[in-house]
C-alpha cells in the first residue's frame, strides 16, 4: 500500500514539473498564430486560444490558471477547441475529487477489514488455545486418576518407599 502512495506522489511531482518546465517550441511563438484558427493555435501545447479576442497566447504556466485580464475562463480554450477552460477545470476537479474520495474509501475499508480480520483470527486462535488447554487438563486429571487406581490396586497408595532417596 505504501508503494502505491509513493508511486502516486512521484507521478504527481513529475506531472507538475512537466507543466512548470514547459517552454514554447523553438521558433514557433504562439503570438505568431494570432490571425489563424483555434485548431492551428492549439497544435502547440503551450498555446491558449481566446475566443473573445480571437488571439493565440502563450499559456501562462507560472500562474497555473490564465488571469481574467488575459482571457476570461469562459472564452479560453486549451487542448480542445470545443471545451472551454472553465468546464475543463470543473471536470478535472470533479474527476480528481472522485478519485481521491474513492482512494480514501478503499484505504479506510482495507485497513478496517484487515484489522477486523486479524482480530477475528486472533479470537479464533485464542478459542482454539483455550480448547486445547481444557482438553489437556482433562487428560492430566484422567491420567492422575488412573495412576491412583493402579496404586490402590497394587497397594502402593501409601508413602513412597523411595522418597527418602530422592
Amino acid at each position: 500500500m505504501d508503494s502505491r502512495i509513493l508511486i502516486l506522489a512521484l507521478l504527481l511531482v513529475v506531472g507538475l514539473a512537466t507543466v512548470f518546465c514547459q517552454t514554447p517550441a523553438p521558433g514557433i511563438a504562439c503570438e505568431a498564430k494570432n490571425g489563424t484558427s483555434c485548431e492551428q493555435c492549439l497544435n502547440n501545447v503551450t498555446c491558449l486560444w481566446c475566443i473573445k479576442t480571437k488571439s493565440c497566447i502563450t499559456y501562462p504556466v507560472r500562474t497555473i490558471l490564465p488571469p481574467h485580464s488575459l482571457c476570461p475562463l469562459n472564452d479560453a480554450r486549451w487542448g480542445l477547441c470545443w471545451m472551454n477552460f472553465q468546464a475543463l477545470i470543473i471536470t478535472l476537479a470533479v474527476v480528481g475529487g472522485i478519485i481521491i474520495i474513492a482512494a480514501l474509501v478503499c484505504l479506510f475499508c482495507c485497513c478496517k477489514c484487515e484489522n477486523f480480520g486479524s482480530k477475528r483470527f486472533e479470537a479464533k486462535m485464542q478459542r482454539q488455545a483455550n480448547k486445547t488447554n481444557t482438553k489437556q487438563e482433562e487428560r492430566k486429571a484422567e491420567m492422575k486418576q488412573r495412576h491412583e487406581e493402579i496404586r490402590k490396586k497394587y497397594g502402593l497408595s501409601g508413602a513412597n518407599p523411595y522418597s527418602k532417596f530422592a
